[in-house]
């Protein structure tokens, strides 16, 4: 038996119906991306000046073809946005699907997302695009680089109180929204996450209401890249490791984000309500046996240095 690298369920075939589902009701199967893992970094190269979304990792536009069953690559307008196999750091489709899943399962929001395969066995990993709702209108999005007049280069010279300053400033309904941002917050340390910097959060705007977008970038850097003195991309009461409970949470909660005792202990909760789940997903995930320990042992490592 085989696992959907949609839904995680166990199939015969590639995919389960309620993956395919979730793509469209109209989907019966799916066919694998027509390029092998090396055939879309270059695609991505190649399209990069042509595409409004960038960053470390290959990215592709695309859009799904529900008459031919099948991811097509565009140029412009796409739904999702595809990330290939990596050349140097393996298994970073894997390891980006296997976070968002965590994340979802502790109430995170989060767009759909999945791995799917290509023609040479690879998988790839896609997720939907949440600042489209018809082919050429785009919802309003700003990330914080951009709100703090940061350029890409700039990007990591920021701090956590400042990130906050700028939820007070242009969010809607700052108190909710700094709930949600400490939640992401607690949860990447979590699972190892050293890389959201200023690009890796935006506010989005839906109905008249500015708001943090969903969830997007998650994923587990320490098992990585290895050994990293680094445990936030972001400086927090002006250091960016050794994080402990007082830091994070008399601090960050409490001192910072202004949360009262009822509230942090509910985002604990959901956290800790989420544990099982959270290594369950790891162990019936796409990663190989030795990254599946290493995410494991870092998990079990910081859950008990926040007593959850």
């Amino acid at each position: 038996m085989k696992r959907c690298p949609i839904t995680y369920e166990l199939v015969q075939d590639k995919y389960s119906i309620k993956g395919l589902k979730l793509l469209s009701r109209g989907l019966i199967q799916l066919s694998d991306l027509k390029y092998t893992a090396e055939e879309q970094r270059h695609e991505a190269a190649l399209r990069a000046s042509k595409m409004s979304i960038q960053g470390v990792q290959p990215k592709l536009s695309a859009v799904l073809d529900i008459k031919n069953s099948a991811f097509n690559i565009v140029d412009n307008f796409g739904k999702f946005i595809i990330k290939p196999q990596h050349h140097i750091y393996p298994q970073l489709p894997e390891n980006e699907d296997l976070t968002m899943k965590m994340a979802s399962a502790c109430r995170i929001q989060t767009p759909l997302h999945g791995l799917v395969y290509s023609k040479d066995g690879s998988l790839s990993y896609f997720i939907k695009r949440f600042d489209r709702i018809a082919r050429k209108q785009k919802i309003p999005l700003e990330d914080f680089a951009q709100l703090a007049g940061e350029k890409r280069e700039s990007k990591y010279n920021y701090s956590v109180e400042k990130l906050i300053r700028l939820i007070e400033t242009y969010c809607t309904f700052p108190h909710l929204e700094k709930i949600r941002f400490f939640k992401r917050f607690l949860f990447n340390f979590l699972v190892g996450n050293e890389d959201m910097h200023l690009k890796n959060y935006s506010l989005i705007s839906v109905n008249d209401k500015i708001e943090l977008s969903p969830a997007y970038d998650f994923l587990n850097t320490t098992i990585v890249l290895g050994a990293n003195p680094e445990e936030s991309a972001l400086t927090l009461k002006g250091k960016k490791s050794r994080f402990d409970r007082n830091v994070l949470i008399d601090y960050l909660a409490g001192e910072r984000l202004q949360l009262n005792d009822k509230i942090i202990e509910q985002v604990l909760q959901d956290l800790y309500n989420a544990k099982s789940d959270w290594f369950e997903l790891i162990n019936i995930s796409f990663l190989n046996a030795d990254r599946k320990d290493s995410f494991q042992l870092l998990l079990k490592k910081r859950l008990g240095l926040l007593k959850i």
